[in-house]
């Protein structure tokens, strides 16, 4: 399957794995209401490593994505991808 036709849910279900490994989370954490910050306990210098994170699980560039400053929620990331995946498939 190529990445770019990834569905919302495998968007989704990628995302929270490769977080959950970075992070040490337990999946029950990872709601799409989730708050980064607050409910998570992320810090700035950890929302650098979401990034990279990301950027290697989807092979996806976020880092010089003006909407990443825009990222507070879990659901906010999944969408972020999966709009810059449309953007590549396009």
């Amino acid at each position: 399957m190529s990445i770019t036709t990834m569905t919302k849910e495998e968007i989704v279900s990628i995302t929270n794995e490769a977080i959950c490994e970075e992070f040490e989370f337990d999946m029950e954490k990872m709601t799409p209401e989730a708050h980064l910050y607050t409910d998570l306990g992320l810090d700035s210098l950890d929302a650098v490593d979401l990034v990279l994170v990301l950027e290697k699980a989807f092979k996806v560039k976020l880092r010089n994505q003006p909407e990443v400053k825009e990222v507070r929620t879990l659901e906010d990331v999944y969408d972020l991808i999966q709009k810059l995946m449309q953007q590549e498939a396009a």
